[in-house]
């Protein structure tokens, strides 16, 4: 909501909020049916670490399931322990895999460690041997990322253990891309080749490869589960594309203060933006503290984000500090924005991936560091 919107609108902890940040979850439902009709055979689950892209990672759990997902990706143990709250009978996976010594936390919760080095393998399968209980866990091979996982040549070396995987369920094969956003690159083939062939150590156990970019690549790239994350949340999985998903997040920020400034006045830490003439200059109650990025800010020499105000772009002057920031009205007709009214700064007018751009950095980042003095709203009325 924009324009004449005022605290009275709202409950008491929206009105003493500087910004107010709604999450759309019949748009996350929406995202993730999308993504389970483009997966064709394989099945579609969800990504939910970083707090669920900074959505809510048990409110982001609560609606995928509603939606028919029964899959689970987190980063961490202990935000398994979250997802495992809300998800009692849903399988669950942690990325970052098996921190020495968890073994009975992931036993107990029924977590499966994504093991991406020998040295996790040879602990997990100690551990599920000492137990008597062969419990699952999936094997990360690095095709490209050189990030985690095992490289080729120590997966074909696992696989010539049979004693080590004897001793545990070996559930799902993994791997990740690291150029899927970048349809034509020729790692994306590459990747292909390589984890088809390391697949084939493995024989009868299920497969997966797929971000959100790499269902879009096509169903070669799906195999039997896909792990859709950030377009989800309506960030764009397809670089510089149409992005083909619902947005999720609106960020509304209250208007604080409406001041006149004179031409040749600054605006603002460092006075990097001159006004070039009089106007009027909307001060929102939203800054970098509140993971709004001061790189946002624009002056002299270069524009900045934008904020919208009954459908009309009012751009950012001068610098995004830690709290506020100003936005120039000028053009926005009186009385249309007032003491109190919210105007959006990421929404279904602007992006979340428009914003990272003025930020310099990417819809993932913007996601996850949304801050936590907006007052949350969850909106969850049926697609």
């Amino acid at each position: 909501m924009t324009g004449k919107d005022t605290p009275d609108h709202y409950g008491p902890a929206e009105a003493l909020a500087g910004g107010i940040l709604s999450i759309d979850h019949a748009a996350l439902a929406a995202n993730w049916r999308l993504f389970a009709e483009r997966a064709g055979a394989a099945e579609c689950s969800a990504v939910v670490k970083g707090d669920g892209y900074g959505t809510g990672l048990e409110e982001a759990v609560a609606t995928f399931l509603d939606a028919g997902c029964r899959t689970f990706f987190v980063a961490l143990p202990n935000e398994g322990l979250r997802a495992r709250m809300v998800a009692p009978e849903a399988t669950i996976y942690v990325l970052d895999g098996l921190f020495p010594g968890t073994g009975e936390t992931f036993a107990a919760a029924n977590l499966r460690p994504v093991l991406g080095s020998i040295g996790e393998i040879e602990e997990w399968s100690a551990f599920c041997a000492a137990r008597g209980e062969r419990l699952p866990a999936a094997i990360h091979v690095d095709t490209g990322m050189s990030r985690l996982g095992l490289r080729i040549a120590e997966a074909e070396a696992v696989a010539q253990r049979p004693e080590l995987l004897a001793a545990f369920e070996l559930s799902l094969m993994m791997s990740h891309l690291a150029c899927a956003d970048t349809a034509d690159h020729p790692l994306n083939k590459q990747q292909l080749e390589r984890f088809g062939a390391v697949r084939t150590l493995f024989p009868g156990v299920p497969a997966s490869l797929a971000n959100s970019a790499g269902i879009l690549l096509g169903s070669a790239y799906c195999f039997d589960l896909v792990r859709p994350g950030v377009g989800l949340y309506g960030g764009n999985p397809l670089g510089d594309a149409e992005n083909p998903m619902r947005p999720v997040v609106t960020l509304e920020a209250r208007v604080a203060q409406l001041r006149n400034v004179m031409a040749g006045e600054t605006v603002g830490y460092g006075a990097s933006e001159t006004m070039n003439r009089d106007g009027r200059v909307a001060i929102v109650a939203v800054g970098y503290a509140d993971g709004f990025h001061r790189s946002a800010g624009s002056s002299d020499i270069k524009p900045g984000g934008r904020g919208i105000v009954s459908g009309q772009s009012v751009p950012i002057i001068g610098r995004v500090s830690m709290d506020l920031i100003a936005l120039d009205v000028t053009d926005i007709e009186h009385g249309t924005v007032e003491r109190g009214s919210l105007v959006e700064l990421i929404g279904p007018t602007v992006s979340v991936d428009e914003v990272a751009g003025h930020a310099g950095t990417i819809g993932y980042e913007i996601l996850t560091g949304l801050g936590r003095r907006y007052t949350r709203r969850h909106l969850r009325k049926k697609a």
